[in-house]
């Protein structure tokens, strides 16, 4: 009598790519060592020539091309693919992942210390990164870009060498972006999902480990937060594949004990807050009269010692042969437009969602519906990037006469996204009707704070 077994089903498509990138590790990092060089080059190089001349275009100096490739297209559009496709960046190509990665297996491999897992670590970065960029005008010069990237990079290495062994601590606790990029990744339509009864049904007593660099949990494994999308996972045990998801669906089941405190305040005052601020003091005519009345009032009282511009370049804008020089005054008042901007809309944005919360009658539920404010913060810091595109192709003679109408569409579609999370939120929890209105109604004032400034800079200014 002869047995037959059925045969084995054939995995689904998305989760025979995620085998593809498993099995062809090789190419991967193949891809990252070029991505690392070119890199390299396009950071170092410029910094070390003179500054483009008025009649240089993108395609015949190096430091322009340099500049669109990072701010135009890089930093843009490697946001939206943590939107679409989760982390593949940080785990395919990240140059200053790879470098922390490679460090780590020669380096002393010290066990991580408490301090440097602090929670509060990327909110801290981020401010601090996205404020000292403006300061030195990265997204203008070449030696700005080297000290804020090449600088970022080096601290990636050095940790890389101390902590850990092939792994990234940095990327995980300290990386300026790893926090934003943990926030949209939660909106992705794809990632690795872990089915624990199949980890715990899985017939083989030992199994080799899987080096997951960003030190994630594999077998508890539910956010797409943190995962890379490396795919070294995929497969192990039979339970962990590349799966699909409706977008945003992470956010709409979020409960409030799997919220972060500091990752709330990343989105609410950093993203969001102090995002707007970055981008929208040096076409705010609210910080011309504000500085201009603050000179004139130094001048009447011969204070002038604000009004020096003899700063060196790493710590305010000095570059006099292209007619940008920052003063004290100029220093301060970016300070402070950017703090208060922050403040302001971060405040206006906490009051609603605790509002909204208290009306939903959950605890810790402000947090959880700051989550459905991600779509909002995303494309509002897409938007801002994209801004410096326009620049640079405005420059070439590049005219997109339906810039305004893509604008208006891609703020539309955001926040008709967050209010869909944030009614999908209040209607998981609450029962009475006149209750989940009047949540909504807070939520819908809340959003409202993180729509309204692109509004006015875009469509009013």
């Amino acid at each position: 009598m002869t047995s037959c077994s059925l045969p084995a089903m054939r995995p689904p498509r998305l989760a025979r790519l995620g085998n593809l990138m498993r099995r062809h590790r090789s190419w991967i990092v193949g891809v990252q060592w070029a991505v690392l060089v070119a890199y390299v080059f396009l950071i170092v190089t410029p910094a070390f020539l003179p500054l483009p001349e008025s009649g240089a275009h993108l395609w015949d100096n190096l430091t322009l091309f340099a500049q669109f490739v990072f701010w135009g297209i890089w930093w843009p559009f490697v946001l939206v693919s943590m939107m679409l496709m989760g982390r593949v960046w940080c785990g395919v190509l990240c140059p200053e992942g790879f470098v922390a990665e490679q460090v780590s297996r020669v380096g002393l491999g010290r066990p991580v210390p408490r301090w440097i897992k602090w929670g509060g670590w990327p909110f801290v970065a981020f401010l601090a990164t996205t404020v000292y960029g403006q300061l030195v005008s990265v997204y203008e010069y070449p030696k700005a870009v080297l000290l804020v990237l090449g600088g970022s990079t080096v601290a990636a290495a050095a940790v890389g060498l101390v902590y850990g062994r092939g792994k990234r601590v940095w990327c995980r606790h300290l990386c300026p972006v790893s926090g934003v990029f943990g926030l949209l990744a939660r909106l992705a339509p794809v990632h690795f999902r872990t089915d624990r009864e199949a980890w715990q049904a899985h017939p083989a007593k030992r199994v080799i480990p899987v080096n997951c660099a960003p030190l994630v949990d594999i077998r508890r494994m539910e956010s797409a937060s943190a995962c890379h999308m490396c795919g070294r996972c995929s497969g192990h045990r039979d339970a962990v594949q590349l799966a699909a998801r409706l977008p945003g669906a992470e956010v709409a089941s979020l409960r409030s004990d799997e919220t972060d405190v500091w990752e709330a305040r990343l989105l609410v005052f950093g993203v969001i807050g102090t995002a707007i601020g970055a981008f929208q003091w040096s076409a705010s005519p609210w910080f011309v009269q504000a500085k201009l009345a603050a000179a004139e009032w130094l001048v009447e009282r011969d204070a002038f010692a604000l009004l020096d511009s003899d700063i060196p370049w790493w710590l305010l804008t000095h570059y006099p042969e292209a007619n940008d020089v920052f003063t004290w005054l100029d220093g301060l008042m970016i300070l402070g437009y950017i703090g208060t901007t922050a403040l302001v809309i971060g405040g206006w944005i906490t009051l609603w969602l605790r509002a909204a919360g208290w009306l939903v009658g959950e605890a810790g539920a402000h947090r959880r519906l700051a989550y459905a404010l991600i779509p909002l913060g995303g494309v509002g810091v897409f938007l801002g990037l994209s801004a410096l595109t326009v620049t640079l192709l405005s420059a070439e003679g590049v005219v997109l006469a339906s810039l305004p109408l893509v604008r208006g569409l891609l703020l539309a579609v955001a926040a008709g996204a967050s209010l869909v999370l944030g009614a999908l939120q209040v209607q998981r929890t609450v029962s009475s009707g006149m209750r989940r209105a009047a949540a909504l109604l807070a939520f819908c004032t809340a959003a409202a704070g993180a729509v309204a400034p692109w509004v006015t800079m875009f469509f009013i200014w």
